[in-house]
């Protein structure tokens, strides 16, 4: 799981507030690399921020540049320190952050949307009538609120491919479960802190299990592309039936779970 996607926002940011933390700062990480931290918790500017940035390094091809990564709202690069000293590679962040307003960047290019069909009964959503109730809402009501509007893919961790996407509307502020989900199935929707993530394979888990997709987020088949879904694309999910779910899972086998992809 991403570092910072466990934090609870306002909280994190009032404790960095009162240890005078200031926004965007460069961290150095272990020997070799370092992290530019845009927020010390979840907001749409810090993602934002963070992929512009990470694309931001990308484009300008550094040599001994080795890996390059973002989460939800850090963008990091790890470097060979044979070319480059720490003081070289801080230097050239530090320049590049002034450039612009990473805040109001544009986020980057080539990403799509994803309409994912999502069977919300009580069969493949166990706890969404009790996650309802959390957020203010019935189960029709929440159904709508969690269909209504894209929700961009922040991050990519946990588990290969698995998506941390978001922001829900604020009433979905709520916290993981005090205790554990022994296991929920892969291409679970589940929620918590105004994220869902869908699942990419069987696993224990402390975020509530709200509903279930027939989409695979780990293709480890396809080698040369095996995360189905990248930083900065959106998500939609189309509410279907109990049955529906179950035809898609017979009957389409390339992974997408009967969704409909759109360049965006």
């Amino acid at each position: 799981m991403p570092a910072d996607a466990t934090l609870e926002t306002s909280e994190k940011n009032q404790d960095d507030a009162q240890q005078g933390l200031k926004y965007p700062r460069i961290v150095p990480v272990g020997l070799n690399g370092f992290l530019v931290q845009f927020s010390g918790g979840l907001n749409e500017a810090s993602n934002r921020a963070a992929l512009a940035f990470k694309a931001a390094i990308d484009q300008q091809a550094w040599h001994g540049i080795e890996e390059t990564s973002s989460t939800l709202a850090s963008s990091f690069l790890r470097f060979d320190t044979a070319a480059l000293t720490h003081s070289q590679m801080r230097a050239q962040l530090a320049e590049l952050l002034g450039q612009h307003d990473w805040y109001q960047a544009a986020l980057p290019q080539g990403r799509r949307l994803f309409v994912i069909p999502c069977a919300f009964d009580t069969g493949n959503g166990p706890q969404l009538s009790q996650t309802a109730e959390l957020a203010g809402m019935d189960r029709a009501t929440a159904i709508q609120s969690l269909t209504a509007a894209p929700l961009r893919v922040m991050a990519i961790g946990y588990a290969p491919g698995q998506p941390y996407a978001g922001e829900l509307p604020p009433a979905w502020d709520i916290p993981r479960m005090e205790h554990v989900n022994p296991k929920v199935p892969g291409g679970a929707l589940v929620v918590a802190i105004r994220q869902v993530i869908i699942f990419a394979a069987d696993n224990p888990t402390g975020w509530r299990h709200i509903g279930q997709t027939a989409f695979q987020c780990f293709r480890p088949q396809q080698s040369d592309n095996p995360f189905a879904l990248r930083p900065g694309d959106e998500l939609q999910f189309q509410s279907v039936s109990a049955e529906q779910l179950f035809n898609l899972k017979s009957q389409d086998h390339s992974g997408d779970g009967g969704a409909v992809i759109r360049a965006l």
